[in-house]
């Protein structure tokens, strides 16, 4: 017999060189860095609240940075997609799932704003709707 295999594993070298090593501090100065700002958060929410508005996560575009909304120059192309079979895997809850418009699914999909409609007439309203405007930086107006 070779003496490798008449060895007790615990007497056989271990090689953990391939394993990730972990900065313990940037960990927990990310952490540290994630807190403050759920902390302050927090207290911008309780703030909002207690004025009586509601609380955006993401403010609001700036209105000097918007353009003026204007007609479209081309035709939307919602035909390209007739007659197409595409597999769109499903991932849980989230994107593709028969209750949530979130992320690429079967349909119309809306690569600004990241959201599926399921018609075209749902995708085209939405196209003219605030949320899309604000995403692309038009005005509405």
């Amino acid at each position: 017999m070779s003496d490798s295999t008449s060895k007790p594993k615990s007497e056989t070298p271990n090689d953990t060189s391939f394993r990730k090593t972990w900065d313990r501090t940037l960990y927990a100065q990310q952490a540290a860095s994630r807190a403050a700002n759920e902390k302050e958060e927090s207290a911008l929410r309780s703030a909002a609240k207690a004025e009586g508005k509601k609380y955006h996560h993401r403010p609001p575009p700036d209105p000097s940075t918007l353009t003026d909304s204007s007609s479209r120059t081309a035709r939307l192309a919602v035909t390209n997609s007739l007659g197409r079979t595409t597999f769109i895997p499903s991932a849980g809850a989230g994107a593709g799932s028969v209750n949530s418009k979130r992320g690429r699914g079967a349909g119309f999909y809306c690569p600004d704003c990241d959201l599926t409609y399921k018609d075209n007439l749902q995708f085209v309203d939405h196209l003219n709707s605030k949320q899309h405007l604000f995403a692309t930086g038009q005005s509405g107006e």
